[in-house]
């Protein structure tokens, strides 16, 4: 018998069987994407994952393809990694885990394991349970188990994380948590028991945390041109040999898991209205640059060339899932901006880094990528663009500290 399913064959699932199949499992991958599922029968990654394209040549013959859930009923183990996403009105969406779980009901057995890997609202994991239960009458925790166990790998950490971070296992009933334990432990990270509610609540807030950390400078950026102040110089006075700093720089603050787990939480909150708050700082930062750009370049963008450096939501990856360089993309061209972009990472199609900068007005750094990092990119900058060009970099890139300046003027204090 299989010992593992993973449904779900994105960028948590897929390395994730990819992981199970390399520690000896016999692995299902399921997806409905027929796009994924093709590449992977012809041996290649549908995305980029450092290490993957290794480990996925070494496993291929440990790893059947499917494209429905109901192939998953071999496996002892069934794990879901599907999408979560966040309604408009503040409500997780489970449709994706309901649709599953009733294509799975017929097939359940005793001694079948459901693991819920996806980020959850608290009360999700007890809720599918309850599910289970409801229409099959299983017993849950002695004849089916149900757990959540959430993943918490970093976007591209993924081999370097998955048997360093603590497992943590929520299990319902009496042996689910031991159970799935048996499973995640041969992944080689400790294993933490504790409440299925509690493993939830470590999940989002983990995000949650990183969520509200990043959205403190962002919001003393904008602070700071209120002010004509330095917010890097800032930055620097708060942390400087002082022990309790530690304010981190501003920068685009996205991706799925950030711009949507809050709502996991405010959809219940005690305090409501505070998450969301977080959540507009870090969606007012693309508009932030945008106001600011328009206030230098004489009040409008029509017509001129803005280029746009990154796609992706997140350095050094292809990941354009939620970022908001789209978001400062439809703000430039609603400004009737000429909008060009570069990003060398991303599937999508973008200009050469030359073409993107030649004759532009303005340059906004909105991927902190390294290869924009280099003095190489920002000479091409300097003289590709307009002769005044300004630069937009809230990365502090080149270490020149400005969030706006002219491109000359960043080449000057990079040099320093």
């Amino acid at each position: 018998m299989t010992e593992v399913a993973v449904i779900g064959l994105g960028r948590v699932g897929l390395p994730l069987a990819l992981a199970f199949a390399d520690a000896g499992l016999s692995v299902i991958g399921v997806d409905n994407d027929p796009t994924r599922i093709e590449a992977l029968r012809a041996g290649r990654m549908p995305f980029d994952e450092p290490g993957a394209q290794a480990v996925l040549d070494r496993v291929r013959e440990r790893l059947t393809l499917a494209d429905r859930a109901a192939d998953a009923h071999p496996a002892r183990h069934i794990v879901l990694t599907l999408g979560t996403p966040a309604m408009s009105h503040i409500e997780i969406d489970l449709r994706q885990i309901r649709s599953v779980l009733d294509d799975l009901l017929p097939h359940l057995r005793e001694g079948h394991a459901l693991h819920l890997r996806s980020t959850i609202a608290p009360n999700t994991t007890d809720y599918v349970a309850g599910y289970v239960a409801k229409h099959r009458g299983f017993e849950i925790g002695t004849e089916v188990f149900v757990a959540h166990v959430p993943e918490r790998i970093a976007s591209a950490k993924f081999f370097e994380e998955i048997s360093t971070l603590p497992c943590i296992v929520g299990g319902v009933g009496e042996r689910s948590g031991a159970v799935a334990a048996e499973l995640f432990e041969v992944l080689g990270a400790p294993i933490v028991q504790t409440t299925p509610v509690q493993a939830e609540l470590a999940k989002i807030w983990t995000n949650i945390l990183r969520y509200a950390n990043f959205a403190l400078p962002n919001l003393l950026m904008m602070d700071c041109e209120q002010y004509d102040a330095n917010v890097f110089e800032v930055v620097e006075l708060i942390n400087k040999d002082y022990p309790r700093g530690g304010m981190k720089l501003p920068g685009f603050t996205a991706g799925t898991c950030l711009r949507k787990d809050f709502a996991f939480s405010e959809e219940r909150s005690n305090a409501p209205g505070m998450l969301l708050a977080v959540s507009r700082v870090n969606e007012s930062v693309p508009l932030f640059l945008v106001q600011g750009l328009k206030r230098r370049l004489d009040g409008s963008l029509k017509d001129k060339k803005i280029a746009v450096l990154g796609l992706a939501f997140k350095s050094d990856t292809d990941d354009e899932r939620d970022s908001l360089s789209y978001k400062l993309v439809r703000l430039l061209e609603r400004e009737l901006a000429d909008v060009a972009i570069h990003d060398p990472h991303v599937p999508t199609p973008t200009s050469s880094l030359g073409d993107a900068v030649l004759d532009a007005e303005a340059v906004v750094v909105a991927t902190n990528h390294s290869e924009f990092a280099s003095r190489d990119v920002l000479r091409q900058i300097v003289e590709g663009a307009k002769r005044d060009a300004l630069v937009v970099d809230p990365w502090n890139s080149w270490g020149a500290a400005q969030v706006f300046a002219h491109a000359d003027e960043v080449l000057a204090l990079a040099a320093r």
